[in-house]
């Protein structure tokens, strides 16, 4: 198994694995095409409570701080 892990993957091995991931990433954007507005909110909803559920309030709102903190200094820096 560990020779299977640090080998390097052949020409036709990295191509045909970019093929399925671009497959896959196609399917995502039609079913998400295929989504309604009403269940997209839905969703959104399922994972903002999920944040609230598993206590990540907290961590977010430190990181929004940080983040705000970052795009302020390049604010000034650019003179925006």
């Amino acid at each position: 198994m560990k020779e299977t892990i640090n080998r390097k993957l052949t020409r036709g091995e990295a191509q045909a694995f970019r093929k399925r991931w671009r497959a896959v990433n196609e399917a995502e954007r039609k079913e998400l095409r295929g989504t309604s507005a009403a269940d997209k909110l839905r969703q959104l909803s399922v994972l903002m409570e999920s944040v609230r559920q598993l206590g990540w309030t907290r961590l977010l709102a430190e990181e929004e701080t940080v983040v705000r903190d970052r795009w302020n200094r390049l604010r000034k820096a650019y003179g925006v």
